[in-house]
């Protein structure tokens, strides 16, 4: 058997019905459709979101959409390797890290992430501080200090 010889099983492949070709064809005139009204148009169906006019069921339910959570508290990532511009023992601080230019504010509370090496002892004041940051900073004999930072009723409040 080769490719070109291959063909399909009879009955497997059935010829579309021609509808609207005469009337000796049995599906003449109206093609099945009936006879006037919106399903006998072209065209005349509607969407599956259409509800006859009724409301949606996706615009009744917006909740399914999801929601924003307002007490999400977003924190400023600063990576490691960022601290190496710092002299060693120096105290940095969300204010130092904006006076630097690393973070735009030092109004939003800072975390401090364990991407690069410190080679330097730095004294370190985050909100926020991940487990290898941690562990790098104290080991390159650092310090870490977590400064508080609370979230009441929709706002964020620092001290």
């Amino acid at each position: 058997m080769k490719l070109h010889e291959l063909q399909a099983p009879e009955g497997a492949r059935k010829s579309r019905k021609r509808v609207g070709r005469g009337i000796s064809a049995g599906q003449g005139k109206t093609a099945g459709r009936g006879t006037k009204g919106q399903s006998a148009r072209s065209g005349g169906t509607k969407g599956p979101y259409f509800e006859g006019g009724q409301l949606p069921l996706v615009r009744r339910l917006p909740f399914k959409r999801g929601f924003t959570n307002i007490f999400k508290v977003q924190y400023v990532p600063v990576n490691l390797y960022r601290l190496g511009e710092f002299e060693a023992d120096a105290e940095i601080s969300p204010a130092t890290l904006a006076d630097a230019g690393i973070i735009k504010s030092a109004e939003l509370p800072v975390a401090i992430l364990g991407d690069g090496e410190l080679d330097r002892p730095l004294v370190v004041k985050a909100h926020r501080f991940s487990s290898s940051a941690r562990s790098k900073i104290e080991k390159a004999g650092g310090s870490v200090e977590q400064l508080p930072w609370e979230v009441q009723r929709g706002r964020r409040i620092s001290p």
